[in-house]
């Protein structure tokens, strides 16, 4: 009986995707190797770093982030398409060494991305994986569209949040996915009557706003203020964004699973996780390791039940 080819599927969710990390540490730990990987957004760089032989350097850089670190990728946009460049998160991908083309990895490797203009599913299989994955990742309202060749692209997950269906067309027999979307709908209540500027998100905000030219500061520091000060009780720009994404992908992905279910669904339970809390990057991770190892009976049971699919 000849093996199948297992394929492995790591979804979009934010900060939730740190999950990815514990999960593929698991997998290789009980020497159940992926061969066939797809992500999407978060999951495009967890699974780039995964494959570049970078995963515990993004692991270890994830534990130790805090807001503070987190504002320095990030490069406020004064000309629209979103809060922020993102190509300081690109640059930072160079510095954790999860660079090269993804044609030349030794797996099978593609990131999700949605064409701005056409609305349609791309996926990425050769060509640089910092611009790939940057592309998987922005997501509207907070990164600008990414521009690979003569297409602008924004984040994976408004189409694909969950890419089983990448996963069979790069030649997976056996899936595996990871869904970081279960259980958010309907679990968040308004924020009380606080700053928008508290917090990690003000810290975040202010130091992007610092390291602008002098000459754009003043007017746009003053800006920022009057979006984020304090208002009566009702959701906020952040809350508004991070619930509106979890209420798009819980449709999306619940649609796309019911259309192309995986053999098996690894759920982290991270409901109280926004998709912007990267500073809980440990959890995540943690939470990953938990819900992989209870999930590794199913996993070996529906492996060798499918052994003798043919490759």
């Amino acid at each position: 009986m000849s093996e199948p080819v297992m394929g492995l599927a790591l979804g979009s969710g934010g900060s939730r995707g740190f999950a990815h990390i514990g999960v593929i540490e698991v997998l290789e730990e009980e020497g159940l190797r992926p061969e066939v990987i797809a992500g999407c957004s978060i999951g495009a760089m967890v699974g780039a770093a995964y494959l570049t032989g970078r995963l515990k350097d993004l692991r270890d850089w994830a534990e130790a982030l805090t807001w503070h670190e987190v504002a320095g990728l990030l490069d406020i946009s004064l000309t629209g398409g979103g809060l922020f460049v993102g190509e300081l998160i690109e640059r930072h991908l160079d510095v954790l060494g999860i660079i090269g083309n993804i044609e030349d990895l030794d797996r099978p490797f593609a990131t999700v991305a949605t064409n701005y203009l056409t609305g349609l599913e791309q996926c990425h299989r050769e060509g640089p994986i910092g611009k790939a994955v940057r592309a998987s990742m922005s997501i509207p309202g907070v990164l600008t569209p990414a521009k690979l060749g003569d297409d602008w692209f924004v984040d994976g997950g408004l189409v694909n949040p969950i890419p089983v269906s990448i996963c069979w067309a790069l030649g997976a027999k056996f899936v595996i996915a990871i869904n970081l979307n279960d259980g958010l709908v309907g679990s968040r209540e308004l924020p009380g009557e606080v700053s928008k500027m508290s917090g990690g998100r003000g810290e975040m905000v202010e130091h992007a706003v610092a390291v602008l030219p002098a000459s754009w500061r003043e007017g746009t520091e003053r800006a920022v203020h009057e979006f984020l000060k304090p208002r009566p009780p009702k959701p906020g720009y952040f809350e508004v964004l991070a619930d509106s994404i979890n209420i798009m992908q819980d449709h999306i992905t619940r649609s796309s699973l019911a259309r192309e279910p995986p053999h098996v669904m690894i759920v982290p339970q991270l409901g109280s996780m926004g998709p912007f809390d990267f500073d809980q990057a440990k959890m995540a991770i943690e939470e990953g390791r938990k819900c992989t190892r209870n999930a590794l009976p199913e996993i070996r049971r529906n492996f060798s039940a499918n052994a003798s699919i043919p490759v």
